[in-house]
């Protein structure tokens, strides 16, 4: 993936600006009804030193709300609405910051700052409707007994499971030159119980071949 790739793209958020709330579900949501967005803003809209929970994408989720308020990314904060995300971690997106400008950040907010210097808010929001699966609670279990199954995203194109040894889940994505995402045991089924669902995925899928 290369940075000229995403050159095209038209809106970018500000630089340094505090990351806004995300909305979320009412602390009185029915059972059963608790969002995606209410468990990602659970520890407050910061960002930190652990590189394995979900900080960047809290903020990206935020920063495409803030500059596209009827975006269909809204659906996370709508826990009546049945689906099933995949989280990329912080490390994750400095991962895809790496490939996209060849730097490591060596903090989040200045992985996030990067990641929208080189992207914009319409690719973010893209990227992040292609970890969207609408319509379908999956659990990790279910997800290890569907092998080879194309699964829809809320942007289009599907993303496929593949089983490989021992159990490892890997989701194949549209860009067959980057190594493909895992997702993560240790943060499997969160949110479980709810309409809404979500497993820890070590990269960032990428919805097309970049």
């Amino acid at each position: 993936m290369k940075k000229k790739v995403l050159a095209s793209v038209l809106t970018t958020v500000a630089l340094g600006a505090s990351v806004a709330a995300l909305p979320a579900a009412p602390a009185s949501a029915a059972p059963g009804q608790r969002s995606l967005a209410t468990v990602l803003a659970a520890d407050g809209h910061h960002f930190d030193h652990k590189w394995g929970d979900f900080d960047i994408l809290d903020a990206a989720v935020t920063a495409v709300l803030k500059a596209k308020p009827n975006s269909a990314v809204g659906v996370l904060a709508d826990g009546s609405v049945a689906l099933t995300a995949f989280l990329p971690t912080d490390r994750a997106f400095r991962r895809l910051v790496h490939d996209l400008t060849g730097k490591r950040p060596h903090s989040e907010r200045a992985t996030f700052n990067r990641l929208v210097k080189a992207a914009g808010v319409n690719t973010i929001e893209q990227v992040l409707l292609y970890h969207v699966v609408p319509g379908a609670t999956i659990t990790y279990a279910k997800a290890k007994a569907s092998d080879g199954a194309a699964l829809k995203s809320a942007l289009g194109p599907v993303i496929r499971v593949n089983v490989r040894k021992h159990g490892r889940i890997a989701l194949i994505d549209r860009d067959p030159d980057a190594a493909n995402a895992l997702v993560k045991a240790s943060a499997r089924n969160i949110n479980q119980g709810n309409k809404q669902i979500a497993h820890g995925v070590n990269r960032v899928l990428r919805p097309a071949d970049l």
